[in-house]
């Protein structure tokens, strides 16, 4: 018998005046999952993270973590879970480690100076446990971010671009981390542009469209059948012509 998913997202619906930003979506991310969240600007990817988060209420629908109901049960939720996002850079005034002990603080985390240090090691961040993260590279800030969401070893990762801007190489590293984190047993959920990045990590692909999901399946098997070459081939496809939806595998 499959293990609970991480997370589970039934009947999720969001209107902003009359546009039907998220439009009645479902789907779930199971544990040693990576599952690519896709679409063009405008699809609704955002406003379902922000609603997963718990920054946004739903209009309608029902989110569990873990088995937990975000609408019944949140703070036990919301401690099963992170966020990281090159948008979302730590407090630039802080350094490295002030960022990450007041987050401990933020999460509860128990034996605090033990865990920060592990996340340091594992992001290799020692040398800039001092340094302001204002100062910080494009990488090293995305390090920084991502050890921060690792503090309270979440089940559920949530990650919106993570490696947008990034060089090759930092990129790469940033994928292995996930990667190893999934392999743990964590599930990660992952919005981005770079369709070559998704093949490479994604176990499964859901394409938004006009705040519904119309594709889901394996990133490799997706293009073949809609007759197109790629993945990248496949989102240019959905972007320019919204297809009605449908799953295509699991």
């Amino acid at each position: 018998m499959r293990q609970q998913p991480v997370l589970s997202v039934n009947g999720l619906g969001k209107t902003y005046g009359a546009k039907r930003a998220v439009d009645n979506i479902s789907f779930a991310v199971h544990r040693g999952e990576v599952v690519g969240l896709l679409g063009p600007n405008g699809a609704g990817k955002t406003t379902t993270l922000n609603m997963i988060l718990g920054v946004l209420g739903p209009d309608q629908g029902q989110i569990e973590i873990d088995g937990l109901d975000i609408g019944k049960h949140r703070t036990a939720a919301m401690e099963r879970i992170n966020f990281a996002a090159v948008y979302a850079p730590l407090p630039g005034n802080l350094t490295v480690e002030q960022n990450l002990r007041i987050f401990a603080m933020l999460y509860g985390i128990k034996n605090r100076a033990a865990r920060m240090e592990e996340v340091i090691a594992q992001y290799d961040l020692e040398r800039f446990r001092k340094t302001r993260c204002g100062v910080l590279s494009s990488g090293e800030q995305t390090r920084a971010s991502l050890a921060k969401a690792m503090l309270n070893s979440p089940r559920l990762l949530l990650l919106d671009e993570p490696t947008a801007s990034l060089d090759p190489a930092v990129a790469r590293d940033i994928r292995a981390s996930i990667e190893d984190y999934a392999a743990q047993g964590g599930g990660a959920l992952w919005t981005s542009h770079n369709m070559q990045e998704v093949e490479a990590v994604c176990d499964r692909v859901l394409f938004l469209s006009q705040g519904r999901i119309v594709l889901e399946g394996d990133p490799a098997a997706l293009p073949r059948a809609h007759g197109v070459k790629n993945l990248e081939e496949l989102f240019i496809l959905v972007a320019k012509e919204p297809l009605r939806p449908e799953k295509t595998g699991d």
